[in-house]
């Protein structure tokens, strides 16, 4: 287990952890920096679910590390309580699935105080719910919600893919000042990275995880690491594909996805979300209005994701899939 505080991490000491490794982490210096930094929820007591809470309780106590009854609606109403009377929440609802149970306390009362009250009351909480397919877990824990709190004014929507922005987009998150809806991926946990805390990064920021030449494949969260495999099978073909790494869908970088849209003349927005009415609408949409491209999406199916294995496989978005639209987007205006 990484050591929470280590010599020398203010003073950017870089070392290999694991994406929940780098999240308690992040958590750590910022409850370490901030007294009104507390965190709430289900099962924090023994670490979280994944690890992304362990070493805290033993840091902290249990009056900053607050474990709470089964009630995810109790759990983000007292979150928005106390942000409200100058706490700093970070909200665990354990995977994405359970957070409808919260959705009033999310969307209507935390996304929409500041703007109902006239700026009064600010709501610095980061409510943390895992996205994405849960090997063998079935319909109700392999969901992607994403595009619908990105369609909630008032919210910052954050899906970091690599440890090191895991560490950096959480700090951002905690420091932002309005709520944030942070979206970890349910089977990122345990992949490994280099993360150097002095590194930052900007909410609305993407990165260029790969150049290239050819057409563009902009992505977030597991997805990326998809994007990048597919972009290595077509690197074998001749077609070199820039890979951007959204980072954050609200506020999302237009700027740079643009400017690769004419750089390369054509885009695939690859996502894990069912594509009906995903997020990769959206920014097909925009470049269509926007920008000189050809364009193209790929997400899964509108369908419940199966426990069986071939059932799941269905659902997943995988680089076969990615590198296949790709190509079909590479021959389009030839």
């Amino acid at each position: 287990m990484v050591q929470l505080s280590t010599p020398g991490e203010e003073e950017g000491g870089a070392r290999v952890m694991t994406y929940s490794e780098a999240a308690a982490a992040a958590l750590a210096r910022a409850m370490r920096a901030d007294a009104s930094v507390v965190a709430l929820g289900e099962d924090l007591g023994r670490g979280g679910i994944f690890g992304q809470y362990r070493g805290l309780l033993e840091a902290f106590s249990a009056a900053r590390v607050i474990d709470t009854p089964i009630s995810e609606a109790t759990i983000a109403g007292s979150a928005v309580g106390m942000a409200l009377t100058g706490l700093r929440p970070v909200v665990e609802m354990r995977v994405v699935d359970f957070a409808l149970c919260a959705m009033d306390e999310i969307v209507n009362q935390a996304a929409k105080n500041r703007f109902m009250f006239g700026g009064q009351g600010r709501l610095p909480m980061v409510i943390r719910m895992p996205i994405g397919i849960w090997s063998a877990s079935a319909a109700q824990h392999s969901q992607s919600l994403e595009a619908w709190f990105a369609h909630v004014p008032g919210l910052v929507v954050v899906c970091p893919s690599t440890p090191q922005d895991n560490y950096a987009l959480l700090q951002a998150a905690l420091a932002s000042g309005d709520p944030v809806a942070y979206f970890e991926h349910k089977e990122l946990w345990a992949t490994q990275g280099e993360v150097d805390p002095a590194h930052t990064v900007e909410l609305g920021r993407a990165r260029i995880a790969r150049p290239g030449r050819d057409l563009t494949i902009v992505s977030w969260s597991r997805t990326v690491h998809e994007s990048l495999e597919a972009a290595q099978l077509l690197a074998g073909e001749g077609i070199e594909a820039e890979v951007i790494d959204l980072r954050t869908i609200w506020p999302w970088d237009r700027e740079t996805v643009e400017a690769s849209a004419q750089r390369t003349g054509r885009v695939l927005v690859a996502h894990e979300a069912v594509q009906v009415a995903g997020f990769g609408a959206e920014i097909v949409a925009t470049l269509a209005e926007h920008a000189d491209a050809l364009l193209a999406r790929v997400g899964a199916p509108r369908a419940p994701v199966g426990y069986s294995p071939p059932l799941e496989a269905q659902a997943r978005v995988g680089a076969t899939a990615i590198a296949a639209a790709a190509r079909r987007l590479a021959r389009r205006g030839r």
